[in-house]
Parts: structure tokens; sequence; C-alpha cells
């Protein structure tokens, strides 16, 4: 099994999207405000040659409160449901990290779900603060991975991420 990924526009990832994340709601409810932004951009997991989108990622640059790295969000990352742990999530993941660096970003956060923080944890994420609840979404923790340095997997996922010293030498 070969995984093609790919930015792809962001109709291709809409179904997707909604069948996994927001099933119940209208077809509508798949639609992020990020979306219109011109700076957003959409990847998507294939098996091999395939046309069907089995992994869908979208990104945007956008700053993590408190953090003065070039950030991009992380939003709608799903798997279809007859892939996960194949390695869609994973390589979708990759890619967008290599994309994300290529414009700019030195750091990649999102909002992820409680159920998929080990997940993130497994691909160099850390947890950045408390649990929060997303209304009608759900669990969710804050979670970032610099993009510039070795990811820190080792800590324990209570534990936020490390702060660079600030200063300056003379």
């Amino acid at each position: 099994m070969t995984i093609r990924t790919e930015v792809v526009p962001r109709d291709a990832v809409l179904d997707l999207r909604w069948r996994v994340l927001r099933p119940g709601h209208p077809r509508n409810a798949a639609e992020f405000a990020e979306d219109a932004r011109e700076d957003t951009y959409h990847l998507a997991a294939f098996d091999g040659e395939g046309a069907e989108v089995l992994a869908c990622v979208s990104l945007f640059p956008e700053p993590l409160p408190g953090d003065p790295r070039v950030a991009h969000r992380i939003r709608g990352m799903a798997s279809a449901p007859a892939v996960r742990g194949r390695g869609f999530g994973a390589a979708l993941l990759g890619a967008a990290g290599t994309e994300a660096a290529l414009r700019g970003a030195e750091l990649l956060w999102c909002n992820g779900r409680v159920e998929a923080v080990g997940f993130y944890v497994r691909h160099g994420f850390s947890v950045v603060g408390e649990e929060f609840v997303i209304e009608g979404v759900g669990p969710h923790h804050v979670m970032a991975r610099s993009l510039t340095e070795r990811p820190l997997t080792d800590r324990p996922l209570t534990e936020p991420p490390v702060a660079k010293a600030q200063g300056h030498g003379g």
C-alpha cells in the first residue's frame, strides 16, 4: 500500500470532514470560517493513485497564544474509519508539517479531541494547558509541535511545553 498526500482544494475535504467530524449535523457544519481565507490550505491522503480522500486536514497561519513563533493551526483533521490505524493520518500529519514549514511556520498547533491526544503525542505534539470543551463537539486539549526543534515526546502528557529562555547576548 502506498499512501499519497497532496495539497487539494477545499471542496475535496468537505465530505470526509462532515462524515467524520460533524455526523448528524447539517453538511454546512463542516465548513469553517477559515476556509474562506486566502492563506488556508488543505491536504488529503489517498490510497496510491486512488481518487477517494481517505484522510484530510486544513491549516492556516494563526499564532498559538503565548508563543512568539510563527504558527500554523491544524483544523478539521479526519481519517475515514476504514483506514484508521493504517498510517493515513500519520502520513497526512507528516505532510502537513512539511507543507507548513515550507510556508514559513515554526510551530503546528490544534485543538485536539481528547480521544486523539495519544495520536498527536506519538507524532511529536505536546499537550498545552488544561482540557476544555467545545460546545457541541466535546472535550479537547491544545496540542503543539515545533517544526524547528527535535520533539520532546518523553515528557509527561500533563506537563506544558518547555518555554525557551528569552535573552540577548551582548
